[in-house]
């Protein structure tokens, strides 16, 4: 692998940490007038607008797909981690809630070893026990784990390892376009229903909250998507880590927001244990 290539690949990574906790900033600033159904909604349909002519120009090869059950499980996984991440960005410190959103690696090899009956080995079972010591330490301990929005991240973790394993598993027939593609074209259809009882109006100013949320979240996701062409996930995946920290930054300024002593001894072994599922 040539070393501009993983730099490439480490500098796109950086950028899409960069904008994913950007987008966490709109998520926040929009929450506080607008409901999660409507910025989830939000950000599905800026996805599938922005990918419509990309998935257009390839005509009907482009979607056709004979594992259709499979893209419709990964967008059901996927879009109800998308509403628990972005209730838990809403109601939590923007940095613990950007610390669920990366402990999915934690559970991945877990969810793929129930699914896809993958081996687990006993570096996994370790790397799998520490990750969960730390997220019930973010969960804040001497809170009896009784804090509902924490738990809601947790959830929303383990869904997106599902996700991510469902996605793995449709790589060996369809290519990123399409797999792409359909998530936001099932998870715009999908989170249109709840509009029927949340919807509402929105001002000008909170659909330019809204666009930024959307936007932000396409353009990291492209981001990742060319970083990981780029370079193995071994060598360039911690950069990912750069959102936790950029996301502290944002929540000091603006909201001064500071992470507890559970919270920061939670992070590390979160990054620990996700860092050790990275190296397998």
């Amino acid at each position: 692998m040539p070393a501009q290539s993983i730099l490439k690949g480490a500098a796109l990574l950086a950028l899409s940490a960069i904008l994913f906790a950007t987008m966490g900033v709109f998520i926040r600033l929009a929450s506080h007038s607008v409901g999660n159904e409507i910025v989830v909604f939000a950000r599905n349909l800026a996805g599938l607008v922005l990918l419509l002519p990309i998935v257009l120009l390839q005509g009907e090869a482009g979607l056709r797909t004979s594992v259709f059950p499979r893209h419709l499980w990964r967008a059901l996984t996927g879009l109800t981690a998308m509403y628990g991440f972005f209730y838990a960005i809403a109601h939590l410190p923007l940095s613990s809630a950007m610390i669920f959103t990366y402990s999915s690696p934690v559970f991945i090899p877990l969810v793929a070893w129930l699914f896809l009956k993958e081996p687990m080995t006993r570096r996994a079972w370790l790397s799998a026990l520490i990750g969960f010591v730390g997220v019930a330490l973010v969960c804040k301990p001497d809170k009896g784990l009784a804090n509902h929005f924490a738990l809601i991240g947790l959830g929303s973790s383990i869904l997106a390892a599902t996700a991510f394993v469902t996605v793995r598993a449709l790589g060996a027939t369809e290519p990123a376009t399409r797999v792409v593609f359909y998530f936001a074209l099932i998870s715009t259809v999908v989170s249109t229903i709840p509009l029927f009882w949340a919807g509402r109006p929105i001002t000008p100013h909170e659909f330019g909250l809204l666009a930024a949320v959307g936007i932000l979240a396409t353009l990291s996701q492209l981001c990742l998507t060319r970083a990981y062409a780029l370079a193995p996930a071994n060598r360039i995946g911690p950069v990912t880590y750069l959102a936790i920290v950029v996301a502290g930054i944002y929540a000091w300024a603006l909201w001064g927001e500071t992470p507890d002593g559970y919270a920061l001894a939670g992070t590390g072994l979160i990054l620990a244990a996700s860092l050790a599922s990275l190296r397998r």
